[in-house]
């Protein structure tokens, strides 16, 4: 059955790391971080399999609009407790709507399904509307502990599920 003319689909969809559907993200989290950080973007984004992504301890999930792939993310095991999110993005065309804000929910929810208790990011200084984000949704800003995050600027968060 195809929706009624005007109006649009939107989904929900748990997928894997490197299922078609994430491509737009994987591009998209491309162009921004080298348009933000410069070639050691592309450094960051290979850091991580998408095996890392994978059930049962990890997950991904896109929210689609007819087809088309405009926010999603991930999470991988950080230790028993804690789920560490990864490469969450949003569709420039689609932000200031609360897509983002649905995409942590449902990561959320996916990570306390998979019996996470906790979860932890971390971000680059250069997103300062990723950290408002973050503190609206009602993460916590951690302090700064570079052995933990190495020589580069990075702000780190968690929130308890």
């Amino acid at each position: 059955m195809e929706p009624e003319p005007g109006t649009r689909r939107e989904r929900v969809l748990r997928v894997t790391a490197d299922d078609r559907r994430v491509v737009p993200l994987w591009e998209g989290l491309r162009a921004e971080y080298r348009y933000r950080y410069g070639p050691a973007a592309d450094r960051e984004l290979a850091r991580f399999p998408a095996a890392d992504f994978a059930p049962p301890h990890g997950g991904f999930v896109v929210l689609t609009l007819d087809g088309e792939t405009i926010s999603g993310g991930g999470f991988r095991r950080y230790d028993e407790h804690t789920a560490e999110y990864k490469r969450l993005w949003t569709a420039p065309a689609h932000r200031r709507g609360g897509l983002a804000r649905r995409t942590l929910a449902v990561l959320d929810q996916v990570a306390a399904e998979a019996g996470y208790r906790r979860v932890y990011f971390v971000t680059g200084p250069h997103q300062p509307e990723a950290v408002r984000l973050y503190l609206a949704a009602g993460y916590r800003r951690l302090p700064d502990d570079p052995a933990l995050t190495g020589d580069e600027p990075a702000l780190r968060f968690e929130k308890f599920l």
